[in-house]
């Protein structure tokens, strides 16, 4: 009686959280400039239904990092323009971009900087387009952050919901799209923690663990790296910060709608695909770096297999990454995609972005 007690509270919360969570509730950004772009950006506007009044194209660079300038002219302005032109600005929840769009905004990079990811700054485009900022520098707070009893409005939390369609190739990309449509609520979440004695975020990994189902869980707290891990649902470790890892793909087993995320500065720093030669290196050896880092690349999770994957464009800071406790509560629950990454994300203006199909959830 529990199970089933359980269980129609959980479709009921579903069901909840559900409305307002279709394809009009999506603006799909398109570079014109980029033929990527245009191939990602068509194919998930047939794949899910969104309206073609829901498509916005703009012409921007396309190197994947550009200067605030760029950003401000040739991102932000026309797909605002988009939104008010077309009346859209309340019923769009979610900006899905586009590999091929740029993905960083140059800048100094530190608590205070003011480099971030383009996706991050585009959260608040919807009060931007009310009171424009002036200021870009460091962390705004996450209205969403940690809020899983409520259903998304625009009143609560005046932000847009910016998850990016991009991976190594088209294929990568195709494929996240057409797994987040067979996602259903089964499967195991990997929680790896590595070790190494009291710490933040291996708090927050424990927590993962304690408010999930124990026997969809398995938890690791030893110095063992987990590998090659069977029907995974979700994952969260240190990645490459954990020292004993020595492989770049994990060779776990995806299912469709997969939640992966790492505590790593850099892991979304790209998404040009290394040469297959290239592994995890050391920050003391430039030799062993990949564009610019020797850390981890949420590309390999993509590529891999996973549905959706968190990463930064440039150092987070261990308190703005994304807490694996809130991001597994939530999209259990029936939370979809984008709104499980960001009621995980505790800053916005930042270096975080979500890769995935925001409309991607566990059915039952």
């Amino acid at each position: 009686m529990r199970r089933l007690a359980a269980a129609a509270g959980a479709a009921l919360m579903a069901a909840t959280f559900a409305r307002g969570q279709g394809p009009n509730a999506v603006l799909v950004v398109i570079n014109d400039a980029s033929a990527l772009s245009r191939s990602i950006g068509e194919y998930y506007a047939r794949k899910r239904g969104v309206p073609l009044r829901n498509v916005c194209h703009i012409d921007a660079p396309t190197a994947e990092a550009v200067d605030r300038r760029d950003y401000n002219q040739r991102v932000a302005l026309p797909i605002a323009r988009c939104l008010a032109d077309r009346k859209l600005r309340e019923a769009i929840r979610y900006i899905v971009t586009t590999a091929g769009a740029p993905l960083i905004i140059n800048g100094e990079q530190s608590p205070s900087g003011d480099i971030a990811a383009v996706d991050s700054e585009l959260t608040l485009l919807y009060g931007d387009m009310a009171r424009p900022r002036r200021d870009f520098r460091g962390t705004a707070p996450n209205p969403m952050f940690g809020r899983l009893e409520d259903p998304f409005d625009h009143k609560r939390f005046p932000i847009y919901m910016v998850t990016r369609l991009a991976g190594y190739d088209f294929a990568d990309v195709r494929g996240m799209i057409d797994r987040a449509t067979l996602a259903r609520n089964r499967g195991r979440f990997v929680i790896d923690l590595r070790d190494y004695g009291e710490d933040p975020g291996e708090d927050w990994l424990r927590a993962a663990a304690r408010r999930l189902p124990r026997d969809r869980v398995t938890l690791d707290e030893t110095s063992t790296v987990l590998y090659g891990q069977k029907d995974v649902i979700g994952y969260a470790s240190w990645g490459s910060n954990d020292k004993r890892r020595q492989r770049r793909l994990t060779g776990n087993q995806w299912l469709p709608g997969a939640l992966a995320t790492e505590f790593v500065s850099t892991n979304a720093r790209t998404f040009q695909r290394p040469p297959d030669t290239w592994t995890l290196g050391v920050w003391s050896d430039p030799r062993t770096w990949y564009a610019g880092a020797p850390q981890s690349l949420i590309g390999d999770y993509i590529h891999e297999g996973a549905t959706g994957v968190t990463g930064h464009v440039a150092e987070p800071y261990l308190a703005a990454c994304p807490r694996p406790d809130l991001l597994f509560s939530a999209y259990i629950r029936g939370r979809n995609l984008a709104e499980s990454f960001y009621l995980s994300i505790p800053f916005l203006s930042w270096q975080n972005i979500v890769a995935g199909d925001p409309l991607c959830a566990l059915r039952p």
